[in-house]
Protein backbone atom coordinates (compact mmCIF):
# COMPACT_ATOMS: atom_id res chain seq x y z
CA UNK A 1 0.00 0.00 0.00
CA UNK A 2 1.70 3.33 -1.53
CA UNK A 3 1.71 6.35 1.54
CA UNK A 4 1.75 10.13 0.58
CA UNK A 5 4.97 10.62 -0.16
CA UNK A 6 4.72 14.64 1.56
CA UNK A 7 4.67 12.21 4.58
CA UNK A 8 7.13 9.96 4.77
CA UNK A 9 9.40 12.16 6.09
CA UNK A 10 7.65 12.20 9.22
CA UNK A 11 6.91 8.92 9.57
CA UNK A 12 11.06 8.03 8.75
CA UNK A 13 11.71 10.74 11.86
CA UNK A 14 9.64 9.25 14.27
CA UNK A 15 10.87 6.26 13.36
CA UNK A 16 14.51 7.07 13.57
CA UNK A 17 13.95 9.05 16.77
CA UNK A 18 13.10 5.58 18.55
CA UNK A 19 16.49 4.25 17.79
CA UNK A 20 17.99 7.38 19.10
CA UNK A 21 16.87 6.33 22.85
CA UNK A 22 17.30 4.18 25.42
CA UNK A 23 18.94 2.48 28.48
CA UNK A 24 20.39 -0.52 32.36
CA UNK A 25 21.36 0.35 35.77
CA UNK A 26 24.83 2.49 36.34
CA UNK A 27 27.48 0.85 38.60
CA UNK A 28 28.16 4.03 40.23
CA UNK A 29 26.95 3.64 43.37
CA UNK A 30 24.65 1.68 45.76
CA UNK A 31 21.06 3.35 46.67
CA UNK A 32 18.66 1.75 49.01
CA UNK A 33 15.90 3.25 46.97
CA UNK A 34 15.36 0.56 44.13
CA UNK A 35 12.73 3.00 42.56
CA UNK A 36 15.42 4.22 39.90
CA UNK A 37 15.41 0.50 38.29
CA UNK A 38 12.30 1.99 36.54
CA UNK A 39 11.95 5.27 34.76
CA UNK A 40 8.70 6.33 32.49
CA UNK A 41 9.16 9.15 30.12
CA UNK A 42 6.43 11.03 27.65
CA UNK A 43 7.41 12.51 24.49
CA UNK A 44 6.26 15.25 21.78
CA UNK A 45 7.81 15.58 18.58
CA UNK A 46 7.36 19.02 17.16
CA UNK A 47 7.32 19.84 13.13
CA UNK A 48 6.92 23.33 11.85
CA UNK A 49 5.70 24.24 15.23
CA UNK A 50 2.97 21.11 14.58
CA UNK A 51 2.59 18.48 17.24
CA UNK A 52 3.22 15.98 14.98
CA UNK A 53 4.05 12.37 16.97
CA UNK A 54 3.38 10.99 20.45
CA UNK A 55 5.00 8.51 22.26
CA UNK A 56 5.96 6.88 25.54
CA UNK A 57 9.21 5.16 26.80
CA UNK A 58 9.82 2.89 29.86
CA UNK A 59 12.90 1.59 30.84
CA UNK A 60 12.69 -1.71 33.50
CA UNK A 61 15.87 -3.09 35.62
CA UNK A 62 13.99 -4.37 38.02
CA UNK A 63 14.68 -8.13 36.67
CA UNK A 64 18.37 -9.21 38.18
CA UNK A 65 20.68 -9.57 35.18
CA UNK A 66 18.04 -8.62 32.79
CA UNK A 67 17.42 -5.26 30.84
CA UNK A 68 13.64 -4.15 29.25
CA UNK A 69 12.43 -1.51 27.34
CA UNK A 70 9.71 -0.60 25.36
CA UNK A 71 8.82 2.51 23.55
CA UNK A 72 5.43 3.46 21.37
CA UNK A 73 4.80 6.05 19.26
CA UNK A 74 1.91 7.09 16.93
CA UNK A 75 1.09 10.30 14.98
CA UNK A 76 -1.86 12.72 15.66
CA UNK A 77 -3.45 15.53 14.93
CA UNK A 78 -3.78 16.77 10.86
CA UNK A 79 -0.73 14.05 10.30
CA UNK A 80 -2.49 11.46 12.16
CA UNK A 81 -5.74 11.74 9.61
CA UNK A 82 -3.35 11.83 6.57
CA UNK A 83 -0.85 9.10 7.75
CA UNK A 84 -2.62 6.66 10.60
CA UNK A 85 0.80 4.97 11.68
CA UNK A 86 1.64 3.54 15.16
CA UNK A 87 4.39 1.60 15.85
CA UNK A 88 6.19 -0.17 19.03
CA UNK A 89 9.88 -1.23 19.93
CA UNK A 90 11.05 -3.16 22.49
CA UNK A 91 14.53 -4.88 23.35
CA UNK A 92 15.10 -7.25 26.48
CA UNK A 93 18.61 -9.07 27.54
CA UNK A 94 21.02 -10.13 29.75
CA UNK A 95 23.15 -7.96 31.39
CA UNK A 96 26.66 -9.56 31.30
CA UNK A 97 29.58 -8.10 32.83
CA UNK A 98 29.84 -4.10 33.14
CA UNK A 99 30.23 -3.07 29.61
CA UNK A 100 28.21 -5.83 28.11
CA UNK A 101 24.39 -5.81 26.98
CA UNK A 102 23.15 -8.87 25.30
CA UNK A 103 19.86 -8.90 23.44
CA UNK A 104 17.81 -11.84 23.26
CA UNK A 105 14.77 -10.82 21.36
CA UNK A 106 14.47 -6.99 19.98
CA UNK A 107 10.74 -6.47 18.52
CA UNK A 108 9.16 -3.61 16.11
CA UNK A 109 5.20 -3.27 15.24
CA UNK A 110 4.47 -0.89 12.81
CA UNK A 111 0.76 -0.36 12.09
CA UNK A 112 -0.21 1.15 9.18
CA UNK A 113 -4.38 1.54 8.51
CA UNK A 114 -5.43 -2.13 8.75
CA UNK A 115 -2.05 -3.86 8.17
CA UNK A 116 0.40 -4.85 11.18
CA UNK A 117 3.62 -5.94 10.44
CA UNK A 118 5.64 -7.66 13.39
CA UNK A 119 9.46 -8.57 13.22
CA UNK A 120 11.32 -10.51 15.81
CA UNK A 121 14.90 -10.66 15.91
CA UNK A 122 15.82 -13.56 17.95
CA UNK A 123 19.47 -13.90 19.56
CA UNK A 124 21.38 -16.55 21.75
CA UNK A 125 22.54 -15.44 24.88
CA UNK A 126 26.76 -16.26 23.29
CA UNK A 127 25.60 -13.28 20.66
CA UNK A 128 24.99 -15.57 17.92
CA UNK A 129 21.97 -14.48 15.26
CA UNK A 130 19.33 -17.23 15.77
CA UNK A 131 16.64 -15.56 13.05
CA UNK A 132 14.38 -13.24 12.06
CA UNK A 133 10.71 -13.84 12.09
CA UNK A 134 8.35 -11.35 10.44
CA UNK A 135 4.71 -11.51 10.59
CA UNK A 136 2.13 -10.10 8.50
CA UNK A 137 -1.89 -8.81 8.74
CA UNK A 138 -3.02 -10.51 5.52
CA UNK A 139 0.24 -13.07 4.50
CA UNK A 140 2.12 -15.61 6.19
CA UNK A 141 4.66 -15.54 8.50
CA UNK A 142 8.06 -15.75 6.88
CA UNK A 143 10.96 -16.99 8.92
CA UNK A 144 15.26 -16.09 7.83
CA UNK A 145 18.34 -16.57 8.90
CA UNK A 146 20.33 -13.92 7.22
CA UNK A 147 24.10 -14.23 5.79
CA UNK A 148 25.83 -14.03 8.79
CA UNK A 149 28.11 -11.29 7.21
CA UNK A 150 25.70 -9.17 8.10
CA UNK A 151 24.79 -10.45 11.55
CA UNK A 152 28.19 -11.29 13.16
CA UNK A 153 28.74 -9.49 15.98
CA UNK A 154 25.90 -7.26 15.71
CA UNK A 155 23.44 -6.45 17.96
CA UNK A 156 20.34 -3.85 18.16
CA UNK A 157 19.80 -0.29 17.90
CA UNK A 158 18.36 0.05 20.78
CA UNK A 159 20.93 -2.13 22.71
CA UNK A 160 23.76 0.07 21.12
CA UNK A 161 22.49 2.86 22.62
CA UNK A 162 22.19 1.33 26.13
CA UNK A 163 25.67 1.40 26.65
CA UNK A 164 26.01 4.83 25.33
CA UNK A 165 23.51 5.99 28.26
CA UNK A 166 25.37 4.44 30.85
CA UNK A 167 28.64 6.00 30.09
CA UNK A 168 26.93 9.04 30.25
CA UNK A 169 25.43 8.30 33.66
CA UNK A 170 28.76 6.35 34.70
CA UNK A 171 31.31 9.04 32.75
CA UNK A 172 29.71 12.11 31.75
CA UNK A 173 30.87 10.92 27.81
CA UNK A 174 28.20 9.89 25.45
CA UNK A 175 31.24 8.84 22.93
CA UNK A 176 30.57 5.09 21.41
CA UNK A 177 29.59 2.78 18.21
CA UNK A 178 28.26 -0.54 17.57
CA UNK A 179 27.26 -3.16 14.77
CA UNK A 180 23.59 -3.00 13.95
CA UNK A 181 21.69 -5.71 11.92
CA UNK A 182 18.17 -3.59 10.98
CA UNK A 183 16.96 -7.02 8.86
CA UNK A 184 18.00 -5.81 5.72
CA UNK A 185 21.13 -4.31 6.06
CA UNK A 186 24.17 -3.98 8.45
CA UNK A 187 25.26 -0.63 9.33
CA UNK A 188 27.64 1.18 12.46
CA UNK A 189 25.86 3.46 14.81
CA UNK A 190 28.06 5.76 16.10
CA UNK A 191 27.60 8.38 19.05
CA UNK A 192 29.83 11.10 19.01
CA UNK A 193 30.57 13.47 22.03
CA UNK A 194 29.77 17.25 21.58
CA UNK A 195 29.43 19.43 25.02
CA UNK A 196 28.04 19.72 28.03
CA UNK A 197 25.08 22.23 28.00
CA UNK A 198 22.41 23.64 30.70
CA UNK A 199 19.32 22.71 29.91
CA UNK A 200 15.92 24.89 31.16
CA UNK A 201 12.63 23.65 31.67
CA UNK A 202 10.03 25.24 28.98
CA UNK A 203 6.68 24.80 28.34
CA UNK A 204 7.25 22.02 26.08
CA UNK A 205 10.05 19.93 28.06
CA UNK A 206 10.23 18.81 31.47
CA UNK A 207 13.29 18.37 32.62
CA UNK A 208 16.00 20.98 33.86
CA UNK A 209 19.65 20.87 34.86
CA UNK A 210 23.44 19.60 33.33
CA UNK A 211 23.06 17.22 29.65
CA UNK A 212 25.30 16.02 27.68
CA UNK A 213 24.79 16.97 24.14
CA UNK A 214 25.58 13.91 21.53
CA UNK A 215 25.22 13.58 17.26
CA UNK A 216 24.34 10.27 16.37
CA UNK A 217 25.35 8.46 12.29
CA UNK A 218 24.64 5.68 10.43
CA UNK A 219 27.38 4.71 8.53
CA UNK A 220 25.88 1.65 5.69
CA UNK A 221 28.41 -1.05 5.86
CA UNK A 222 26.78 -4.05 3.94
CA UNK A 223 23.45 -4.75 2.65
CA UNK A 224 20.89 -3.39 1.08
CA UNK A 225 21.52 -0.07 0.77
CA UNK A 226 20.14 1.82 -1.89
CA UNK A 227 22.48 4.09 -4.39
CA UNK A 228 20.97 6.77 -3.26
CA UNK A 229 20.37 7.68 0.39
CA UNK A 230 16.65 6.94 1.64
CA UNK A 231 14.33 6.82 4.56
CA UNK A 232 16.57 7.75 7.44
CA UNK A 233 19.76 8.01 5.98
CA UNK A 234 18.49 10.70 3.75
CA UNK A 235 17.29 12.60 6.56
CA UNK A 236 20.50 12.06 8.33
CA UNK A 237 22.49 13.67 5.15
CA UNK A 238 20.03 16.25 4.64
CA UNK A 239 21.14 17.28 7.84
CA UNK A 240 24.87 17.10 7.49
CA UNK A 241 24.22 19.07 4.29
CA UNK A 242 22.94 22.06 6.61
CA UNK A 243 25.38 21.87 9.22
CA UNK A 244 23.44 19.97 11.40
CA UNK A 245 23.57 16.52 12.09
CA UNK A 246 21.06 14.58 14.24
CA UNK A 247 21.41 15.47 17.81
CA UNK A 248 20.45 14.00 21.33
CA UNK A 249 20.74 16.01 24.90
CA UNK A 250 20.91 13.41 27.54
CA UNK A 251 20.94 13.69 31.13
CA UNK A 252 20.82 11.58 34.25
CA UNK A 253 17.39 12.67 35.80
CA UNK A 254 17.19 10.71 39.05
CA UNK A 255 20.36 10.19 41.23
CA UNK A 256 21.94 6.44 40.21
CA UNK A 257 19.50 5.64 37.09
CA UNK A 258 21.21 5.38 33.87
CA UNK A 259 20.94 8.58 31.74
CA UNK A 260 17.89 9.06 29.08
CA UNK A 261 17.17 11.37 26.46
CA UNK A 262 15.86 14.42 27.11
CA UNK A 263 15.67 16.08 23.58
CA UNK A 264 16.38 15.49 20.22
CA UNK A 265 16.99 17.65 17.18
CA UNK A 266 16.75 16.63 13.62
CA UNK A 267 17.19 19.23 10.38
CA UNK A 268 16.03 17.82 7.51
CA UNK A 269 14.87 19.91 3.84
CA UNK A 270 11.22 19.98 5.74
CA UNK A 271 12.25 22.27 8.82
CA UNK A 272 13.29 21.06 12.10
CA UNK A 273 12.02 18.44 13.93
CA UNK A 274 11.91 18.69 17.94
CA UNK A 275 11.33 15.33 20.34
CA UNK A 276 11.03 16.98 23.42
CA UNK A 277 10.44 15.36 26.97
CA UNK A 278 7.31 16.28 28.38
CA UNK A 279 7.02 14.11 32.01
CA UNK A 280 9.25 11.66 33.63
CA UNK A 281 8.60 9.49 36.34
CA UNK A 282 10.63 7.12 38.52
CA UNK A 283 9.30 6.16 41.42
CA UNK A 284 7.71 9.35 43.65
CA UNK A 285 10.09 11.69 41.29
CA UNK A 286 7.73 13.44 38.76
CA UNK A 287 8.62 16.25 36.42
CA UNK A 288 5.83 17.85 34.08
CA UNK A 289 6.26 20.58 31.47
CA UNK A 290 4.78 23.49 32.08
CA UNK A 291 2.10 22.99 29.44
CA UNK A 292 0.45 19.77 31.16
CA UNK A 293 0.47 21.42 34.75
Amino acid sequence: MARPSKHRVFLSVSLVITAMMISPQSTTAESKNKDFLLQKMNFDVYAGGLHAVKANMTLDYSQYGRYKIFFEAETRGLLGSLAPWSGSFESTGWVMGQDKRQPELHESIAIWRDEKEVKSYNYKRNGTFKNLVTQYTHKKPRVEEPDPELTKNTTDALTATILVLEKVANSGECEGSSAVFDGKRRYELIFRHQRQVMLERTRYNAYSGPAIECTVEVVPIAGAWHKKPRGWLSIQEQGRDRGMMPTVWIAQVTPYAVAVPVRVRVRTAYGTMFMHMSRYQSGHDVIEASYQK
